[in-house]
């Protein structure tokens, strides 16, 4: 570290005194702009394009049916259960085929871990002991499903009631 009192001395007079003073100041700014890195929170996602074509896709189909009912066995407009909205989900917004029921979607896909999660991948939450419910990640922390208390919705990863039952992440690629 340079001492204040060299800044006195007759080599560092006028201009000179001013640029080392600046370089001082730009070297400061610098270190106090770079944080040390913290550790990732666990619900960390990697948003490969937030505004995809997956997520637009996904979305439009999402405003179709947000608030439609739970109905266990359901795939359309009068009533879903989970898995019923993802296959539909995927069906009309991706043209892709899902297997019909969360159990059949675990068995497939590639696991994916929850720093790595990208919309579209299907998230899977443990009640009551066993894997039963899952949804769409949609980017933002944010998943859709249908809920059995309010159908299809939108949540938080890391709201009040699914924090603790996040169980795992899917990717079914083309």
């Amino acid at each position: 570290m340079i001492r204040p009192n060299l800044l006195k001395n007759r080599f560092f007079t006028g201009s000179h005194r001013l640029g080392l003073m600046a370089l001082l100041l730009i070297g400061l700014v610098g270190c106090a702009g770079t944080p040390p890195a913290d550790p990732p929170p666990r619900f960390s996602t990697v948003d490969a394009a937030p505004a995809s074509t997956t997520t637009h896709r996904l979305q439009a189909v999402f405003e179709r049916y947000e608030g439609t009912p739970y109905r266990y066995g359901g795939t359309d407009s009068d009533g879903f259960d989970c898995s019923g909205f993802i296959m539909t989900a995927y069906r009309e917004g991706l043209g892709r085929l899902l297997p019909r029921t969360t159990d059949q979607m675990l068995a497939m896909g590639d696991v994916v871990p929850i720093d790595r999660i990208q919309p579209g991948d299907l998230v899977f939450f443990r009640i009551e002991g066993k894997d039963q419910h899952a949804g769409i990640y949609m980017g933002g922390n944010r998943f859709i499903h249908a809920s059995s208390s309010v159908g299809v919705t939108e949540s938080a990863l890391d709201g009040y009631y699914w924090r603790d039952r996040y169980s795992q992440a899917r990717r079914f690629e083309h």
